[in-house]
């Protein structure tokens, strides 16, 4: 068995930091469904702009409405405008075709990311 990447948000921009709420990143659930992410699934988040890394769930966002809302104690690791990539593991046998996409400075959809097409900076 090995843990791979099985979707990834790449260079999403942070909406809101909110410490005050019990905790969770929300995400515009239209991101959401382009990858295969769930509600209360756990993921990763790297701050590009900062470097911290961190752990939390995913909760619903509106839908369009470009939504990446980071909240609780997470919500101190980043600030409204910091640049993420948000993953998601699966432990398995075989090898899986990640879904990852690429979204804008407004976290409107770009394009499906294959990883060895993008080896030079996005952005």
């Amino acid at each position: 068995m090995r843990e791979v990447l099985r979707s990834k948000i790449h260079r999403a921009w942070v909406t809101e930091a909110n410490p005050d709420y019990v905790g969770s990143i929300v995400i515009d659930e239209a991101l959401m469904e382009k990858t295969d992410l769930w509600e209360f699934e756990k993921v990763l988040v790297c701050d590009v702009t900062n470097g911290n890394r961190f752990e939390t769930y995913v909760l619903p966002g509106g839908r369009g409405r470009g939504d990446i809302a980071v909240q609780g104690a997470a919500a101190r690791l980043t600030a409204e405008g910091n640049c993420l990539i948000i993953m998601s593991f699966e432990v398995t046998e075989t090898p899986i075709d990640p879904k990852m996409i690429l979204v804008d400075e407004n976290n409107d959809f770009v394009e499906y990311l294959e990883g060895i097409k993008h080896v030079e900076p996005v952005h």
